[in-house]
Parts: structure tokens; C-alpha cells; sequence
């Protein structure tokens, strides 16, 4: 199956290279290029993409602002947004999330790291980049709301030691390749035991087993910077 994409960007530049990237790939294509939020929208209606990479800072309509529109569109529940930005900061993250992006990744990443995000988030798979896990763990050691009170460590007791053990290095931003790798397993064994977590604690992604990790105590904070 092609993996169809949507690219918005405000930099033809960025767009045309994306462009040339993606094509080179036999299991996507580029169906359309959009130059701020509002038409990334019309032309996710118009194509319907798997995928739409979505810059956030973009004239007009911002990039978050669109993530939302597209998320909320019932005609397109099976285009995910992947956020592809240079701000990787927790302000940025938890919004994107909150919009409803599936991933979000730093532009810093090698062409793989692209193409494996692009392969993820259209399976249907969260994925956050490594600079946006920790981003996400500062958000939530730093905002607390009424949603955010502590979560007994006891509705641990259903994981495995495995999937605690997974879980826990999620929580310190290591990618699953990461993962894999620090517990001599394969990274579709880890997506199961992270996906076993996430089931079991009746969380909706990734961003919110790191929160429950944290808020259970399964993983300390890293102290205070002096």
C-alpha cells in the first residue's frame, strides 16, 4: 500500500525537499502541498491523505490550529498528522497532542527517522521523537491541573515486569529502537509491551503512559537544574 502524503509548510524550500524525499520512496507519494494552515485543511479534504506533515509555525492559520480542524473532521478519522518542527518545546508539544496530532518530530532528524515516523503514524501508532518525550515530561512535572493528581503506584500491580520496565524507559524519552536495544529485545516486541501498558492503564497514547509513569512514582524526576 502507497502512503499517501500531505505536506504543509510555509517554506517552499522545506516543501520541495520533503517532496523530493518522500517521492524517492516506493511506499509513499506526495498528493499535495499546502503553505499554511488553512489550505493544508481544504486539501485534506480534498485528497484525504494518510498522513499530512504538519509544520506549526505558518502564516494565517497556524499549523496547531489545522492539526485541530482535521482531527474534529469525521470525513477524514483516517488521516493522521504528524508534526514535522523545529520546536520541540513542552508549550508546543502538549498542544500539538492535545489537537490531536498522532506524532510530532524534531526537523533535526536524519531522512530515516522521517520515513520510519512517516511508516508509524500512518499504521495508526503514536509516535514522539525523543526531544519531544522529555519535552513532554517537563509539561507535565511543571503544569498541574486537577487532571494531574497523583495516580496510585497499586494500578501498576496488573503490568508485567517487562511492560514496567518498558514503560519506565519510555518515560525517559528513549525511542523504542532505544528501548529495544537497553533490554535486548526487538522494537516490535517493545511496541507490543508498550501497547499491553497503555491497554491495561486505559491510556489513549504514549504521551499519557509517560504521564502516568511519572505520576505514579514508577519514575523519578531528574533534579532541578542549577
Amino acid at each position: 500500500m502507497t502512503i499517501r502524503v500531505l505536506l504543509a509548510d510555509d517554506q517552499a524550500l522545506m516543501r520541495a525537499t520533503f517532496r523530493t524525499l518522500i517521492d524517492s520512496c516506493e511506499d509513499m507519494e506526495v498528493v499535495g502541498e499546502a503553505c499554511d494552515g488553512k489550505e493544508v485543511v481544504d486539501l485534506a479534504h480534498i485528497h484525504r491523505p494518510d498522513v499530512v506533515l504538519m509544520d506549526i509555525r505558518m502564516p494565517g492559520t497556524d499549523g496547531l490550529t489545522a492539526t485541530a480542524a482535521i482531527g474534529k473532521a469525521p470525513e477524514l478519522s483516517t488521516t493522521r498528522v504528524l508534526v514535522l518542527t523545529t520546536y520541540e518545546t513542552e508549550e508546543y508539544v502538549a498542544r500539538a497532542l492535545h489537537a490531536g496530532a498522532c506524532g510530532y518530530l524534531g526537523k533535526d532528524a536524519t531522512v530515516d527517522e522521517l520515513f520510519t515516523a512517516i511508516r508509524t503514524v500512518a499504521s495508526g501508532e503514536p509516535l514522539l521523537s525523543s526531544g519531544a518525550t522529555r519535552s513532554l515530561i517537563t509539561h507535565f512535572l511543571t503544569i498541574r491541573t486537577s487532571r494531574d493528581s497523583p495516580v496510585p503506584s497499586g494500578r501498576l500491580a496488573h503490568l508485567t515486569a517487562r511492560e514496567r520496565e518498558v514503560m519506565a524507559l519510555a518515560a525517559e524519552g528513549m525511542s523504542n529502537d532505544e528501548i529495544a536495544s537497553a533490554c535486548s529485545i526487538s522494537p516490535l516486541t517493545v511496541r507490543t509491551h508498550i501497547q499491553r501498558a497503555m491497554a491495561k492503564l486505559e491510556v489513549r497514547d504514549r504521551a499519557q503512559l509517560v504521564a502516568v509513569a511519572y505520576r505514579s512514582g514508577l519514575v523519578q524526576p531528574p533534579p532541578p537544574a542549577r
